[in-house]
Parts: structure tokens; C-alpha cells; sequence
């Protein structure tokens, strides 16, 4: 399993949110982002699977982009929010990093996760 992992919850709807395509980037030394995953979130709200099998972290910042415009869209919703973007620092390369996502359509927050 990934060392890294989300679940976007949809406080709104009180259910978790599915089908929200989601982009994890690392930023490189001269401040460039590199692509490393894509993912849509499951029937539970879950990307479990962001890096190949057995792949780990490394230390740095990450940017992980939630489209949630797209998201409210396919629930026939007006958002405020067409993207959340979501930056974290990894220090510890050997521990579980979870960045959970609660969602509505007109707010957002988020914590790391254990």
C-alpha cells in the first residue's frame, strides 16, 4: 500500500464523495512541480493507491489538487470552488501520510490523517 492516501468527504450530502478526480504533484528544487499520480476517489471517498506497489514517499512538498468543480458538477451542484489545492510538507519518509478532504460547496478543510 501507498505511504500516502486521502478520503474526501462530502459534509454537505453526509456521505463520501466519489468519482473526484485528484492530481498529486512533488515541487522539484528550482520550485517546478512534477506530475507523480493521478487518481479518482472510490465508492468510500478513497484514493488509496496514489504510487505504483511498494513505491514510498520521499521527503519534501506536495501539492495534491482535488477537482471538485468537476465533482459538483456530475451532482448537479453549483460550487464555489472549482479546485481545492491541498500543500504539505512529508519530513519522514517511513510514516503514513493521510490528507483527508472534508468538502462542501461552499467551504472546505482538511487536517492530516492518521
Amino acid at each position: 500500500m501507498s505511504t500516502l492516501s486521502t478520503h474526501v468527504l462530502d459534509t454537505n450530502r453526509g456521505r463520501p464523495a466519489s468519482g473526484v478526480p485528484i492530481t498529486l504533484e512533488l515541487q522539484g528544487g528550482a520550485g517546478e512541480w512534477k506530475e507523480l499520480a493521478r487518481g479518482v476517489t472510490n465508492d468510500d471517498g478513497r484514493v488509496r493507491d496514489f504510487l505504483p506497489q511498494g513505491s514510498r514517499v520521499e521527503t519534501g512538498v506536495y501539492r495534491m489538487t482535488f477537482d471538485t468543480g468537476a465533482y459538483f458538477r456530475a451532482l448537479g451542484v453549483r460550487g464555489f470552488y472549482p479546485s481545492v489545492t491541498v500543500l504539505f510538507e512529508l519530513t519522514a519518509p517511513d510514516e503514513h501520510y493521510h490528507v483527508p478532504l472534508l468538502l462542501s460547496p461552499f467551504g472546505y478543510s482538511t487536517y492530516r490523517g492518521s
